[in-house]
C-alpha cells in the first residue's frame, strides 16, 4: 500500500542518486569531479535522495507485510483444516458404571492435562418457536442428581427453560480430543441452595448480579459501569449482599449422556449412557 505524500523511486532517480553519492558523475561519456558539479554536493540535496529512498523501503515493507497478510487470510480455509487424532480408545469394559462416575473420570482428566476453564460448558436452549440458542456458561458443580449452573431467571437462556426445560450441554474438551454431550431437563433449584452458592462468589460477582438485567438492551456501557458504581458504594467491600430475587441456579437432570473421543481416520468412539427404568444402558454410536 502506497503511503501518502511518498513517492516511487524511478530508474533516473537511482542512475542519478548513484551517481552523485559515488563522489563523480558521468558526463558526455567522461568523468569529471563532483566539484565541479556545485549542486551535487549540496548536503540538502543528498538528504532528500536518503529520506525518499527510505520512503521507499517503508513502502516496499508494508505492501510485503500487506501481501503476507493477505496469503495468512487466504490459508485460513476452513474446509482444508484438520486435526488427526491418535489418541488412545474408549472401550464399554473402560466405563465407569454411571454418567456421572465416568464424566468425574474425564472432568478431572481434563483438568490434570491443563485444559483452560474445563467446567466450561455450551448450554443450547429452544424458544417457543423452536428456534435454537447457544452460550457458554460454568458448571458450578455435580452429582448422581445432575449438573448445575447459575443465570439470571429473567436472560433468554432462563425465559427459554421456563418454556420448554429440555437442553443440553456440550463440554469441548479439543485439547484431550474429547467431548462430553449432556441431554436433559434443567429445574430450578431450591433458594437456600442458591443463597449458599452465592456467599461463596466473589464480592465483585455477587454486585453484578444485581447490576446485570442479563439479555436486556442497554443504551451505552457507561450506564451498566454507572449501576455497578451505585452498588458498589451501597454494598462496600466486607459487607452481606443480598441475593437477587431474579438470580439462581438450574440443575440438569440427564436423560443421556455422550462420552466422544477423537480416533483416527475419523472413526471415533461414541459411547452413550442412556436412561431406563432399569438403569443406566451403554450405546456404542457410529462416529
Amino acid at each position: 500500500m502506497a503511503r501518502s505524500g511518498s513517492r516511487r523511486c524511478t530508474k533516473a532517480d537511482e542512475g542519478e542518486h548513484s551517481s552523485t553519492t559515488g563522489g563523480a558523475l558521468l558526463q558526455d561519456g567522461g568523468v569529471t569531479d563532483a566539484q565541479d558539479h556545485p549542486h551535487s554536493a549540496d548536503p540538502s540535496i543528498e538528504a532528500a535522495f536518503a529520506a525518499q529512498a527510505a520512503a521507499s523501503a517503508a513502502e516496499a515493507a508494508a505492501n510485503a507485510a500487506e501481501a503476507a497478510a493477505s496469503r495468512a487470510r487466504r490459508a485460513l480455509d476452513p474446509a482444508v483444516m484438520r486435526a488427526h487424532y491418535r489418541q488412545a480408545g474408549l472401550a464399554e469394559k473402560d466405563l465407569a458404571q454411571g454418567p456421572v462416575e465416568q464424566f468425574d473420570r474425564w472432568f478431572h482428566a481434563a483438568e490434570e492435562a491443563g485444559l483452560h476453564e474445563p467446567n466450561a460448558m455450551v448450554l443450547s436452549t429452544v424458544d417457543a418457536e423452536g428456534r435454537p440458542s447457544s452460550r457458554t456458561v460454568l458448571l458450578k458443580g455435580y452429582d448422581a442428581e445432575g449438573f448445575v449452573f447459575y443465570t439470571n431467571y429473567g436472560s433468554r437462556k432462563g425465559r427459554e427453560i421456563a418454556g420448554n426445560p429440555r437442553v443440553s450441554l456440550l463440554f469441548p474438551w479439543h485439547g484431550v480430543a474429547r467431548q462430553v454431550i449432556v441431554e436433559g431437563r434443567a429445574e430450578r433449584m431450591g433458594r437456600a441452595e442458591t443463597a449458599a452458592y452465592f456467599r461463596t462468589r466473589p464480592h465483585g460477582s455477587q454486585l453484578g448480579a444485581w447490576a446485570s438485567e442479563q439479555s436486556s438492551t442497554l443504551a451505552t456501557r457507561e450506564e451498566l459501569d454507572a449501576l455497578y458504581a451505585e452498588l458498589a458504594a451501597r454494598y462496600p467491600e466486607g459487607e452481606d449482599v443480598p441475593v437477587p430475587p431474579q438470580w439462581g441456579g438450574f440443575r440438569v437432570v440427564p436423560e443421556t449422556v455422550e462420552f466422544w473421543q477423537g480416533r483416527e481416520n475419523r472413526l471415533h468412539d461414541r459411547l452413550r449412557y442412556r436412561r431406563t427404568a432399569e438403569g443406566w444402558a451403554v450405546d456404542r454410536l457410529c462416529p
